[in-house]
């Protein structure tokens, strides 16, 4: 943590030091299970047919579903929107340059810092990504151990070729056999609640898996009917119920929040036609009843399977439906432990401990949430009417996926006028009603002019945008890394 993290965090603890609230009962320990590339459909109790989730579907009954639980499109926005508590396109990044995975700058607040002011052991158990996109050359000093973890043992990105396995600072495992990953995670995030079970802690597990490549253990491979996708859901689903089984036998059941969800929709690219997952050799998810998957806006992009337990205060067998997101866990962690966040900048989640203490009716009708993709703002909800604003096809501000090879071609489209929704009537988002609700057009097309004047857009930078190492004036529009060009063949010397 750096000096200044120190000093601007000594001012939010003094306070609560000096309050009957930090002498109160020990504040609830938390457990986060995050998912890489996990569908909307890819657990049983959110309706997969093939895929057997008996741990998480236990949880739910114990628990609370969200069905209306939104990430981002992208596995290191979504990171960022997690630990930070705001949109991707708020946080400032090192070098002020907006990358396609955030490079998460020194100067921004994590959980794990604020929740560190009331005293939390913390811990990172698996993927990280806000040091730089890449499994060599990545900052350092940007890795969990500078950024409020006490501890961490995982990988500093993606499987996408080989995953190096670090203790703390230290790379431990070269290469590591991915098959292994989930249950040393686990194996790890366990022993580290062993260990702190008598002060409060906070325990995040970004899984590497199911983004691909897949692996899965002996005791899990060739077991599911959806082939080797389904081996990977299935071991992480039994590895949640050793979290639980744990939590359980050190008797803090009564005093620990557990939250499960994914950090993105299904990656598509992976199964056959881009369709939704459901053959045996896909090595993607399912989106179930949403259109589309990752590196989209659609709700298959974007909404991802959530369930929150807590048993004795979080009521058993509920189903909420109110807007909420990862944006959320920040503001709503730091309520519970009775820690504050930071008053120098904007953060864009709210605290919903109404929701997960099933207090429905507290919900604001007013929440929205937008839908950005890279730098561009395609879409704004609230309640159950989406908007899609205006694009191209190919929008500038979505590069790198303008041309978007990710989703289904007929998911690859522009809009010539604004596209209206009604998500309660229509999940596949399929149908314009924009003429028969001009009034809802003109409110939401107001709270989106709005989001570009706070936050920015593809071709503006928002009010409060941070940018934390500018020398000189603020850029007029976000600033992105160049565009790789591919370089040319060179056609054979003619005979």
């Amino acid at each position: 943590m750096t000096s200044r993290h120190l000093f601007v965090l000594a001012t939010f603890l003094v306070p609560f030091q000096q309050s009957a609230l930090f002498a109160a009962e020990r504040p609830p320990n938390f457990v986060v299970i995050f998912t890489d590339d996990q569908g909307y459909a890819d657990v049983g109790c959110f309706g997969s047919p093939d895929i057997r989730t008996p741990r998480l579907d236990g949880m739910a009954g114990e628990g609370m579903k969200f069905t209306s639980f939104y990430a981002q499109p992208v596995c290191g926005p979504s990171r960022a929107a997690l630990m930070t508590g705001c949109y991707p396109m708020r946080v400032a990044e090192r070098g002020n340059t907006k990358q396609v995975h955030p490079i998460l700058h020194s100067k921004e607040f994590t959980i794990a810092e604020i929740l560190k002011t009331r005293g939390y052991a913390t811990g990172c158990f698996g993927k990280w990504d806000l040091a730089k996109h890449a499994q060599q050359g990545f900052f350092i000093d940007l890795f969990p151990t500078r950024q409020g973890f006490d501890y961490f043992y995982g990988t500093p990105t993606s499987n996408d070729r080989v995953v190096n396995l670090y203790r703390n600072e230290e790379l431990i495992e070269p290469k590591t056999n991915m098959a292994t990953l989930t249950k040393r995670y686990t194996d790890e995030a366990i022993g580290f609640m062993r260990k702190h079970k008598d002060r409060p802690f906070f325990v995040y597990i970004p899984h590497t898996m199911p983004h691909t490549r897949l692996d899965a253990s002996a005791q899990f491979k060739g077991k599911s009917k959806r082939g080797l996708y389904g081996d990977v859901i299935e071991e992480i689903d039994f590895n949640v119920g050793r979290v639980i089984d744990a939590i359980n036998e050190l008797k803090l059941t009564d005093n620990t929040y557990v939250i499960f969800t994914s950090d993105n929709g299904p990656w598509l690219i992976k199964n056959k036609d881009h369709a939704d997952g459901h053959l045996p050799r896909d090595h993607g998810g399912s989106a179930g009843p949403l259109r589309s998957g990752k590196v989209s806006t659609f709700e298959g992009g974007v909404r991802v399977p959530t369930i929150v337990w807590g048993p004795g205060r979080v009521p058993a067998g509920m189903v909420c439906t109110s807007i909420a997101s990862t944006l959320d866990v920040l503001p709503t962690f730091a309520a519970l432990a009775g820690a504050d966040v930071p008053t120098d900048r904007v953060i864009d989640g709210e605290d919903i401990r109404h929701l997960i203490h099933g207090e429905f009716d507290k919900a604001s009708a007013d929440k929205a949430y937008y839908y950005y993709l890279r730098v561009h703002l395609q879409a704004v909800r609230q309640g159950n009417w989406k908007l899609h604003l205006p694009r191209e096809k190919e929008p500038i501000g979505a590069a790198p996926f303008s041309r978007n090879g990710h989703i289904a071609p007929a998911d690859r489209v522009g809009f010539t006028k604004p596209f209206l929704v009604n998500l309660e009537t229509d999940l596949g988002e399929t149908t314009d009603v924009s003429g028969q609700h001009p009034d809802v057009v003109k409110r939401l097309l107001a709270l989106a002019e709005a989001m570009r004047e706070d936050l920015g857009d593809y071709d503006r930078v928002g009010t409060n945008m941070r940018f934390f190492d500018l020398t000189g004036p603020r850029p007029s529009k976000p600033p992105v890394p160049p565009a790789r060009t591919r370089p040319q063949r060179r056609k054979p010397a003619a005979k």
